[in-house]
């Protein structure tokens, strides 16, 4: 028998892999051609030649025992150094390789984080939609996920954010660019966001993390900015992942980055490491630490998903759908046509689309489509999205 704190987890595991699981279902029946998989955000461009690149490396010229042998919880000192340089040729930072930990993607990051800083009943803010998993990291250590209501534009807006604090706030955390509306939050918006905190730490006589959720920070678009958050608030945390960067979400590798200047920061940057390893973790996948060292200034081509965002935005706008025109990641929200989401998601199903609900990411009314996908499949699916929005006319 499960545990019964996994029974609920079972009847609603993620809507996101059910659909992906459900579309290669579809495509044994109907042929893959004729199913339009937008579901899951599984990047379709190739990692940059410097990965294979530094792989073959590695595996040629490094001692082996050592490349495939443990290190520190914190993962490799070399590795997490190159990081730290690349970071503050970036952003004008001065981090040193203490500052990093590398960690098996960012969402053993996020979970490192949130055992590290969460008692039981501690609650961490975030603003809907966000990214769902959010709920289930957070309530791993009995903590409490407190949804900010969502805008019109989805920026977040302050009297309602001031509005979700508590003594018990422990943290906040922000996805940018954002899963799932392709929102870039602006420099004045982070700002407003650092201000609040600030107050607020002094009003509760205690450290509030700003936990900053970066997987999509190199995919944006039409010039837009995606600020470092360390500059703004002192008490940030940051979880990166190479999953869309590099486009190696399987390799499930990243990192966070704990700045001097955080409370705590001794104590913060050891449990930090201890977590990694009392999660099963235990470090960071070992090859792929050291590739990703040697190639902190390669990215993939973010054209070709601008390419598949300016078809579908402009397609989709076309045949009468609404929604924002993302800045980053590779997600478009919709409203959904009838208002209800899972019914228009279902609708959607008839025709081979597969979409997930707005409802996953704490945002009804809404159909997120990922367009990390062959620009030929966006041109196939066309007149399906065309046939879905007829219904509704």
């Amino acid at each position: 028998m499960i545990a019964k704190s996994m029974v609920n987890y079972v009847k609603g595991s993620s809507v996101i892999r059910a659909m992906f699981e459900e579309g290669k279902r579809m495509a044994a029946l109907y042929g893959a051609e004729n199913v339009y998989d937008f579901s899951l955000g599984n990047p379709s461009v190739q990692p940059p030649a410097a990965v294979k690149e530094a792989i073959v490396d590695i595996l040629e010229n490094e001692d082996e025992t050592y490349v495939h042998g443990y290190m520190s919880n914190a993962g490799y000192e070399d590795v997490r150094a190159a990081i730290a340089e690349s970071l503050n040729k970036k952003h004008g930072t001065s981090f040193s390789e203490k500052n990093i930990l590398m960690t098996v993607g960012a969402a053993g990051g996020l979970n490192v984080v949130f055992k590290t800083i969460l008692d039981p009943g501690d609650e961490v803010i975030t603003f809907s939609p966000f990214f769902g998993e959010y709920r289930n990291y957070v309530a791993n250590y009995n903590g409490v996920l407190v949804e900010v209501p969502p805008t019109d534009d989805f920026m977040p807006e302050e009297e309602s954010f001031r509005a979700a604090f508590s003594e018990k706030t422990k943290a906040v955390i922000i996805n940018n660019p954002n899963n799932p509306t392709g929102v870039v939050y602006s420099e004045d918006t982070i700002k407003m966001i650092a201000k609040v905190m600030e107050e607020k730490e002094a009003e509760y006589n205690k450290a509030i993390y700003l936990v900053a959720d970066e997987p999509y920070r190199e995919l944006v678009y039409d010039g837009a900015e995606v600020v470092y958050l360390t500059k703004y608030y002192k008490d940030t945390i940051v979880g990166y992942s190479y999953s869309k960067s590099l486009s190696l979400p399987g390799e499930r590798i990243g990192y966070l980055v704990m700045p001097d200047e955080i409370d705590d920061f001794e104590n913060v940057v050891a449990a930090a490491a201890v977590a990694n390893r009392i999660l099963g973790f235990v470090n960071a996948p070992s090859l792929i630490q050291r590739a990703v060292a040697k190639c902190t200034e390669a990215e993939v081509d973010v054209e070709i998903y601008n390419k598949n965002r300016e078809l579908l935005y402009k397609s989709l706008i076309d045949m009468g759908y609404e929604c924002i025109k993302p800045q980053g990641a590779f997600y478009l929200f919709v409203k959904a046509m009838g208002g209800d989401d899972k019914a228009f998601v279902a609708k959607a199903k008839e025709f081979n689309l597969l979409l997930v609900p707005g409802s996953t990411f704490g945002g009804p009314g809404y159909a997120r489509i990922a367009y990390c996908v062959d620009y030929d499949m966006i041109v196939r699916a066309l007149p399906a999205f065309e046939k879905l929005a007829a219904c509704y006319k």
